[in-house]
């Protein structure tokens, strides 16, 4: 089998993308207690029951998945001939998965290589598929890590939410935070960078920053273009599936060279945080060509 390559459900990959992906990909389910109620996503709780739930003000948390879940998949895949893993997760700054992992690798029969991604959602799921291209092709245990950094670095994500209660109950509002008095004012659009969730800029109504959000996806998809490199690009939302479908459209429009336009849903965990109302656009430039 050679190296195999492990991420978590914030991936928020598709059941398609898993199954073709160039090698051996596993998926690890972060937790969401619902009423009290733990459950594993994308396992046993889904979008829709998260969506009614915080609907209804039901309270929702979540958490990692325990160090020993992240070991039963590396021995699973070590008992399925994997030489080596390489393990790529949620950003350290907003889960404790990577930590999970590092404790889960002292104890794998098989050398584990843990990347802290940085990023979440689409980003990472891209970087976990590209470095399963390069495991496949042949390339060390660093160079799949590398290529899953590298891809997630070069990604630029935004995204907009309805509300940023959730976030800041969530504690996972970052240097956003000091947008939430005067959140009534505003739609903010905010970023992932440097593995953390920041400001980029503030509009007055929904329609503004959906439209501001197309623009920074397609600067982003020209200034690759530039460097030779074709980008893939994901929407991503939750309850929003509408205005998922108009944007996306959009920017199969304004970026026809892109690899893939992709649109899908944000899970439970993620969805926890950000509430309904919220979507995201990726832009994630392949790695180049070596």
């Amino acid at each position: 089998m050679g190296i195999a390559v492990v991420t978590d459900s914030t991936a928020y990959l598709s059941a398609d993308q898993v199954a073709g992906a160039a090698g051996p990909l596993a998926v690890v389910p972060l937790h969401v207690v619902v009423g009290g109620q733990e459950r594993r996503e994308g396992v046993d709780v889904g979008v829709g029951e998260l969506v009614e739930a915080l609907h209804r003000f039901v309270i929702v948390t979540t958490s990692r998945p325990a160090p020993h879940e992240l070991l039963e998949v590396y021995r699973r895949l070590a008992d399925e001939g994997a030489d080596a893993i390489v393990s790529v997760h949620i950003s350290g700054q907003m889960s404790a998965t990577v930590e999970g992992a590092h404790l889960a690798a002292r104890e794998s029969p098989v050398p584990v290589t843990v990347v802290d991604s940085r990023v979440l959602g689409a980003a990472m799921g891209y970087a976990a598929l590209s470095a399963c291209e390069v495991a496949a092709r042949g390339g060390s245990a660093e160079e799949v890590a590398e290529v899953a950094r590298e891809r997630a670095l070069d990604a630029t994500v935004v995204f907009y939410v309805h509300s940023l209660e959730h976030l800041r109950r969530g504690g996972r509002i970052g240097t956003a935070a000091a947008l939430v008095g005067s959140a009534l004012a505003i739609k903010p659009i905010l970023g992932l960078r440097g593995g953390h969730i920041e400001p980029v800029e503030k509009v007055r109504t929904a329609s503004k920053a959906l439209s501001r959000m197309v623009e920074i996806a397609v600067g982003a998809a020209s200034r690759a273009r530039s460097q030779g490199r074709v980008v893939d690009i994901a929407v991503q939302h939750l309850d929003f599936a509408e205005r998922a479908e108009q944007v996306r459209s959009v920017l199969v429009d304004r970026v026809p060279d892109a690899g893939e336009v992709r649109v899908g849903e944000l899970g439970a965990v993620v969805g926890a945080h950000v509430g309904p109302g919220t979507l995201a656009i990726t832009v994630a430039p392949r790695p180049p060509v070596r």
